[in-house]
């Protein structure tokens, strides 16, 4: 199976209450899969990096081959697809986290930067978890 998933991080205040959307769509574009989770006091950046671990989360109930992810951090796209360095601590210590992850799955993995007006539903589920301080 070949999903796709649309991620996005919000924090009110940067640092300040935070949270993350996730969107997991099939080949066909059939949802099948979203949440929003409140995280806590976060940056951006570190809900950002919630997002990706929530979707590699996500997706375990799958049978997943191949997974592409879209976000419109450029930092966190860049960061995974090893453009920029990681150099916050706190940054790091997810940033390893998730790569073991991927390293322990047998998936075909890839992160793709795209604008923010084609994440609106991750971005919605994001600040309303932020918002709310709940899952939706």
């Amino acid at each position: 199976m070949n999903l796709f998933a649309y991620i996005d991080g919000a924090s009110l205040g940067n640092p300040g209450d935070a949270g993350y959307g996730v969107v997991i769509k099939s080949e066909d574009g059939t949802v099948m899969k979203s949440v929003g989770r409140f995280i806590g006091k976060a940056t951006n950046n570190v809900a950002e990096y919630q997002g990706l671990m929530g979707c590699l989360s996500l997706i375990e109930t799958f049978s997943v081959q191949s997974l592409t992810v879209y976000s419109d951090s450029l930092l966190l796209v860049n960061q995974m697809n090893g453009l920029y360095k990681v150099k916050q601590p706190h940054l790091q210590e997810l940033f390893r986290t998730i790569k073991e992850t991927l390293q322990q799955r047998s998936l075909r993995f890839r992160i793709v930067h795209i604008p923010r007006e084609q994440n609106k539903e991750a971005d919605r589920l994001a600040s309303r978890a932020a918002e709310t301080r709940s899952e939706i």
